[in-house]
């Protein structure tokens, strides 16, 4: 299985940035897929996740209400829309997946991909 990432780049605060995770080897769909960011410096934070099957949502508070998660079966990737970014948004970002587990919890997580830098700037 790999998830490969992608996206990332150089924005200014109040942009917008849409990152991709496209799978091979997995139906994403299968699997809760959950984006995580790490800013130097700090622990891995959940960001968002998108259940399997239904393809509901989940959001940290941190991000809610300009991060949006959604899913393209057909193309078995997975997408973070990020509107609104702020400079305390700059992290690597990485999508994972996993079938059984707590879906802000980086253990639960079986399968990473290679990460994405997305940095912001004031």
């Amino acid at each position: 299985v790999q998830l490969q990432a992608s996206g990332g780049g150089l924005v200014q605060t109040g942009g917008s940035l849409r990152l991709s995770c496209a799978a091979s080897g997995r139906t994403l769909s299968s699997d809760f897929m959950g984006w995580f960011r790490q800013a130097p410096g700090k622990e891995r934070e959940f960001v968002g996740g998108i259940s399997r099957g239904s393809g509901t949502p989940s959001y940290a508070n941190s991000i809610k209400g300009r991060f949006t998660i959604s899913r393209d079966n057909a193309k078995n990737t997975v997408y973070l829309q990020m509107n609104s970014l702020k400079p305390e948004d700059t992290a690597v970002y990485y999508c994972a997946s996993f079938y059984s587990g707590i879906y802000n919890d980086p253990a639960s997580y079986d399968y990473w991909g290679q990460g994405t830098l997305v940095t912001v700037s004031s």
